[in-house]
């Protein structure tokens, strides 16, 4: 059945090749806020779905694009093994492929690695209709230069992911969130230096008032950081952080613009109007403001960081952080290798990709 669909895709991509017809590569449709919107028919992978392989022991899972993540994530559970780069869903039916076509990591990913650092090989569908595979299930599989984790946030735009195997981890064997009260300076000061005191971090959030920090490991290293760190156990730790991870808080609720600002995790407080959320130890800050685009994106790019739009869209502003004319020219050239008809999520990355 799933290799019917796999090749029901191919020749749609086929058609779409021979026609030099864009092509929307869809799922569950759960990130359809991120990003350009683009008109183009329908690619719809919603039905290539379903588990391939999972050895616990040798943690690797491989999966259909179209599978929904809360299967992969229950599948984990019950071996207790989970995706160490914590991805957030936004929907119930957020698919694996959609996950790692737009590279989302959570909060873990500071502390463990990002969903790049986790995808050991993939099967995929190019704009020529050709079926590659890149990578494999182990890691000496994917040693060097890996043409499968150029996909992880291409949001589709280099091909149609099929398959991916991912490494996992075991689930931390135990827990405890700790809350400080302090200034965004404290916060930031506080956060490095534990980082650098090898503290048992998994993640860290500063809302403004408040600064959080999860440990997570074995009971003994995170009772030792938690005596020497102090503060309050934060009660219903996980459901902070889901709701995290899952936007689902009352800062993400707003008609304002809300920016991703990646920089350095040592920058100062950034004197820009709004709300700030602090996470990734300062190296990601969400900002809440009605501020101009092209104020915000000349401040990041004078400290040597990036601003993306990333929800509630403001008319004729690019979502993407603009792209120096090197690095342009290179994902021109990507592209072309991997779509030269330019047919598959064509302008969903950058208007003219």
């Amino acid at each position: 059945m799933s290799s019917d669909i796999s090749m029901q895709l191919q020749a749609q991509v086929l058609e779409a090749y021979n026609n030099k017809t864009p092509l929307k590569i869809q799922a569950g449709n759960s990130k359809a806020f991120y990003g350009r919107q683009i008109d183009a028919d329908l690619l719809d992978i919603s039905d290539h779905q379903g588990i391939i392989s999972y050895e616990p022991t040798e943690l690797v899972i491989t999966a259909r694009a179209g599978t929904r993540l809360s299967e992969i994530e229950s599948t984990l559970m019950q071996n207790n093994q989970m995706l160490a780069f914590e991805p957030p869903a936004f929907a119930d039916n957020a698919s694996l492929g959609g996950t790692i076509a737009c590279g989302f990591s959570g909060p873990r990913r500071a502390y463990a690695g990002a969903a790049r650092d986790y995808v050991l090989g993939c099967n995929m569908i190019n704009g020529r209709a050709e079926k590659l595979k890149f990578g494999g299930q182990v890691m000496k599989n994917v040693a060097g230069y890996d043409a499968s984790r150029l996909m992880c946030g291409a949001m589709g735009t280099l091909g149609v992911l099929l398959e991916l195997s991912l490494k996992v981890v075991p689930l931390p064997e135990y827990e405890v969130t700790l809350s400080h009260k302090c200034d965004p300076y404290q916060a930031l000061q506080n956060m490095h230096r534990w980082k650098k005191l090898s503290y048992p971090i998994s993640a860290s959030c500063f809302d403004g008032k408040d600064l959080h920090i999860r440990l997570s490991g074995n009971e003994s290293a995170v009772t030792s950081a938690q005596q020497a760190i102090g503060g309050d156990i934060l009660k219903q730790a996980s459901a902070f952080w889901l709701q995290l991870k899952e936007q689902t808080q009352d800062f993400f609720n707003s008609d304002k613009a809300i920016w991703r600002l990646s920089l350095a995790s040592n920058a100062p407080p950034l004197n820009l109007p709004g709300d700030s959320l602090y996470e990734w130890g300062g190296a990601l800050r969400w900002l809440k403001t009605d501020e101009p685009a092209d104020r915000i994106r000349d401040l990041l790019a004078s400290i040597g960081g990036h601003a993306t739009l990333f929800r509630n869209n403001i008319n004729h502003v690019e979502a993407q952080h603009p792209l120096s004319e090197g690095v342009f020219k290179i994902h021109k050239k990507l592209k072309h290798a991997f779509d030269p008809e330019n047919i598959l999520n064509p302008g969903r990355l950058y208007k003219d990709l």
